[in-house]
């Protein structure tokens, strides 16, 4: 039954993406379950007989081109009971027209009315959770068009450029022709994973209706959710707070969710913060779900400006709104008054309540901690329901052993939760990036439990976006051009990259696996052939995996078997693992002795996963969960041997598995390892934002930040992942790799584009220029080149719906970061490789809960900021300079100046934000900034009238007339 489903299409219906790998899907429950209490024999054979006959088609294609996701069937049985007897049989009428439109149902099959019902649910049954939707062809088409012929007019351009050298300013020519060739290529790899972009759209209420069926168990997968926090100074503890409670409310069903929040600093004002927060949920989260508020951290709940009776019927609301507001503004006060006591630090230490000394005094050197709330055996709600697991976890660090900074820390994280409850998927997020969208989780699960593609996705991306932004975007903190047109170009590739938090991963693919191999279907010709000959055809890859499979399932069976020999078994001291590989390894002699040399192979783990049996065993549940019977005590006991500092020491941790070490943006590396291998992941933007957080309060910040990004894609350049050499011979699709190779190569192209923006005031303080004389050919290809980037631009702005303002400011900002921030990354990352020279991290400041917009535009000084001044100041002047030298030297030379004012206003429009950043506040640029600027302008222009420096010198003696008529 199950494979006829999933293998039947309607013979001449289009083909879909994934038909030819329908094969290696699992024949789960999932497919179409049917009770046997509705349905007899004679129903069954009856929906079989349809089946064959071809009257459905299991993959559908919408009239608009969208491809929907292959998904199998559900029950409907309880949607009937919603509607009654009039709408349910309009709803079957629409059907069957639309069925007879698409040629799907014959006219005379109307006439059964028996069969009615049960076809209509079967085919809604098979309805998907998602679809794929392509971008018009309408947008799409001429915005291809208009990129390549782009590359054409680039092409000739830049042949005339090298061609037609200027003698007489040979070296800003050069230097101008090397720049150009530079930022074209930047300009192909980048564009050119934009090809194929495409918008998924996801049904949760099919995700319910196929998981969340009346009368039985909830089957909707668990998942594990990673907080990760530093520093308590720069990340408010309140931030951290909203976040955690915004995910022990979620829409997720409360045993399956589990919180872990990684505290970096071993403070001790975050323990009790998390405490605090545990306490206050207890009152939060059933006020959440009764009232099904958003968002729900309360926070912004509070503090946002709209209608919050808007859709409420219950005649409480009001009145619990108001003692829950009250309750929460009591919460924070004792979360200020923990911050408050932070302040000063005693001499002997911090003592916990009970009074022992905090084991984080030394914030290098001190114990794994790990604390357990709420959940299953934790404190209930007020109204005495079950809350989600919270756990406080603070990794062992020593002096002397590496702690790789975050990806050391999300590592940990992983083992622990391995341990401790084991999902399948984990989500990640930042301490200042809350879930605005309640359902976000179930958004993720319409991907990663589809029974076709699921099992193939590494992760699931979100886009970020940002709150406390002012309405200008000054300073590019949304990054729409980003997560609004190249994700969704490399969502049609190979999936988007992961860029470090609002994220969904399998944990399968973290573990460094390989996802599904699609065995293809056996050929019709080999039915008639002996099995030496179907050996030949592929018997040998399949037997491989057989093999694969085996091991697995042995060892796993064995872990079982012994597992009840072990019991309550001695624990070493210290950290070691409460578990011994040894006890796996007795028993193999009731094995043959293929079996056993398979299970002794398995020794290998330990090199891979560490010395944990119990971690171990755990990842080879590719369902997730914990053996039954196991003791809650050991585990924890466990868990603080899995995030020793010693423990990923020797093993494959960081180099092939988990959060790749070796660079601060391990976002990049660990996707980059997981599209090698051959995963694919997928771009999911909800109706309602999923996630939001806090954008740097000023410009310094923002560079800082935007450093810390560029010095990491420095050092993966130099490492053996970068994705020039790297995995040749993996998965990874080329377009996929130019995405990864633009992500690691872009702090370079600060070079020529920080002596670009300098070339315009040489010109126009010497007085030379970089191109020649344009005649009419070559003067045509340059403002055919203009015209294409303004079309190419408008195309684009066109088909993903970014507004025009929110492009200008991300190409802004592309050249301020790069004359400041990256220009600076180059150089610190040549340090770190070449002189071994490594640069601390600057932890990003969020912004508190009493932020102003105004914060943004604070004056902080830093040395990022010397490259961009300097750039606007010589423009400045050189403008000054050359108007000044034009009205000196007569109208002839008007002409020429014009093409250089047209480089130097293109300079200092992409930095004016810089500008305002430097000149203070919002429409508030100090008085004394002003008369210094005129008085700076004013001296300068005299003085380059005065002493024209740039004209000829006349050598040789002096002539005179001599007065005499010739």
């Amino acid at each position: 039954m199950h494979t006829i489903l999933r293998h039947l299409s309607l013979p001449g219906c289009p083909r879909v993406a994934g038909d030819e790998e329908n094969s290696d899907a699992d024949d789960s429950d999932d497919d179409l379950q049917i009770k046997n209490g509705h349905h007899d024999d004679s129903d069954l054979q009856h929906v079989t007989n349809h089946l064959e006959n071809g009257d459905y088609n299991y993959h559908q294609q919408h009239p608009n081109g969208s491809v929907e996701g292959d998904v199998a069937g559900k029950e409907f049985e309880g949607e009937k009971e919603v509607y009654n007897n009039g709408e349910w049989n309009e709803r079957v009428e629409k059907w069957k027209v639309k069925q007879e439109k698409r040629g799907f149902l014959g006219k005379d099959n109307g006439n059964k009315d028996r069969g009615d019902d049960d076809e209509f649910l079967l085919a809604e049954a098979r309805q998907p959770m998602w679809r794929k939707i392509p971008i018009s062809s309408s947008k799409i088409n001429p915005y291809r068009s208009v990129i390549v012929l782009r590359l054409i007019i680039l092409v000739f351009f830049l042949r005339f450029r090298v061609s037609n050298p200027v003698h007489d300013a040979y070296p800003l020519w050069l230097i101008s022709v090397i720049c150009e060739i530079w930022l074209s290529l930047s300009w192909i790899i980048d564009q050119f994973p934009k090809w194929s972009p495409i918008i998924r759209e996801t049904y949760l209420d099919r995700l319910s209706l196929r998981f969340e069926r009346e009368g039985e168990p909830n089957r909707l997968a668990p998942v594990d959710v990673f907080v990760s926090t530093v520093d308590p100074v720069k990340e408010p503890p309140i931030v951290t707070a909203n976040t955690v409670l915004s995910i022990l409310s979620v829409d997720y069903p409360v045993d399956k969710v589990s919180c872990y929040v990684s505290d970096e600093g071993a403070s001790m004002l975050s323990f009790e913060t998390i405490a605090e927060t545990a306490e206050f949920a207890r009152r939060w989260v059933p006020f959440c779900k009764k009232y099904n508020i958003e968002p729900r951290a309360p926070e912004f709940y509070f503090s946002e400006k709209i209608d919050y009776l808007k859709d409420k019927v219950l005649p409480s609301f009001v009145k619990e709104r108001r003692s829950m507001k009250r309750e929460y503004e009591e919460f924070k006060v004792r979360i200020n008054a923990l911050v408050a006591k932070s302040q000063k630090k005693p001499d002997e230490g911090w003592v916990m309540q009970d009074g022992a000394p905090w084991p984080g005094n030394d914030t290098g050197d001190h114990p794994g901690m790990i604390q357990v709330y709420l959940g299953s055996e934790g404190a209930l709600d007020l109204e005495g329901k079950e809350l989600p697991r919270l756990v406080y976890v603070s990794r062992e660090k020593r002096p002397g052993y590496p702690h790789h900074k975050k990806a050391g820390a999300m590592n940990a994280l992983v083992r622990v939760s391995a341990v401790l409850s084991n999902a399948p998927f984990m989500l990640n997020l930042n301490c200042d990036h809350y879930i605005n969208n309640s359902k976000a989780v179930r958004e993720a699960m319409c991907f990663l439990k589809d029974p076709q593609v699921g099992k193939k996705l590494c992760f699931v991306q979100f886009p970020q976006r940002f709150d406390g932004i002012d309405s200008h975007d000054r300073y590019a903190n949304r990054n729409v051009v980003l997560y609004d047109v190249s994700m969704k170009g490399l969502d049609g590739i190979q999936g988007p990259i992961y860029v470090g938090t609002g994220c969904v991963f399998n944990r399968q693919a973290l573990y460094g696996y390989d996802p599904p191999a699609s065995e293809k279907r056996p050929k019709m010709t080999c039915d008639c052939w002996t099995s030496w000959c179907c050996c030949c055809c592929g018997g040998s890859r399949k037997s491989k995996t057989k093999k694969k499979s085996t091991e697995k399932s042995l060892l796993w069976g064995l872990y079982n078997k012994k597992k009840k020999m072990m019991g309550k078994s001695c624990l070493k001291k210290g950290s070691g693992p409460t578990f011994d590989l040894e006890d796996i390894e007795e028993g193999f002699e009731g094995y043959d002795q293929f079996e056993k040399s398979s299970l002794m192979s398995q020794k290998n783990f330990e090199k891979r996963f560490g010395q944990s049996p119990v971690f171990i065993a755990s990842t080879l549940m590719e369902d997730g969960g914990l053996p039954e019977g196991t003791d809650q005590t050991l585990l924890i006991k466990e868990a603080i041997h899995v995030i020793s500092c010693c423990y990923d020491q020797k093993t494959e941790w960081g180099k092939e598995i988990g959060w790749i070490y070796g660079s601060s943006t391990e976002d990049i590396l660990t996707g980059l390892k997981m599209h090698c291998r051959g995963w694919k992941s997928v771009y999911c933007m909800p109706e309602r934002v999923a996630f939001k957080g806090s954008a740097p309060i000023n410009l310094s910040d923002r560079l800082h930040q935007v450093l810390t990004w560029a010095v990491g894609s420095v050092e993966i350049f130099f490492s053996r992942h970068c994705p020039l050499w790297y995995a040749y011979g993996g998965k990874l699709k080329w377009l996929q790799r130019m995405a990864y190779i633009n992500a690691i190569v872009y702090p370079f192209t600060s070079i020529p584009l920080l002596a670009y923006c300098a070339v315009p005031a040489i010109c126009l303080l010497s007085g030379k220029f970089i191109i020649p004389t344009l005649t009419n050919i070559p003067g045509g290809w340059f403002m055919a080149l203009l015209l294409s980037i303004i079309v190419t631009s408008v195309l684009e702005i066109r088909w993903s719906g970014v507004g025009i303002e929110d492009w200008w400011r991300n190409e802004q900002f592309w050249v301020i970061g790069g004359v400041s921030a990256h220009f600076f990354a180059v150089f610190q990352g040549l340090l770190k490789v070449i002189a071994g020279v490594s640069t601390s991290v600057t932890v990003t400041s969020k912004a508190g809960d009493d932020a102003e917009v105004g914060e943004l535009y604070l004056f902080k000084w830093t040395n990022l900021l010397i490259p961009p001044t300097t750039l606007i100041i010589m423009n400045i002047v050189g403008v000054v300079a050359g108007v000044s030298d034009s009205i000196n030297n007569g109208s002839g030379s008007w002409g020429l100046l014009f093409g250089k004012l047209l480089f130097a206003f293109w300079v200092i429009a992409h930095l004016y934000p810089f500008l305002k950043g430097l000149l203070g506040k919002q429409n508030r640029t100090p008085t004394i900034i002003i008369l210094w600027s005129i008085l700076l302008a004013s001296i300068l222009s005299m003085l380059w009238v005065r002493i024209d420096p740039f004209l000829p010198k006349q050598t040789g003696p002096i002539l005179k007339p001599c007065g005499v008529e010739c």
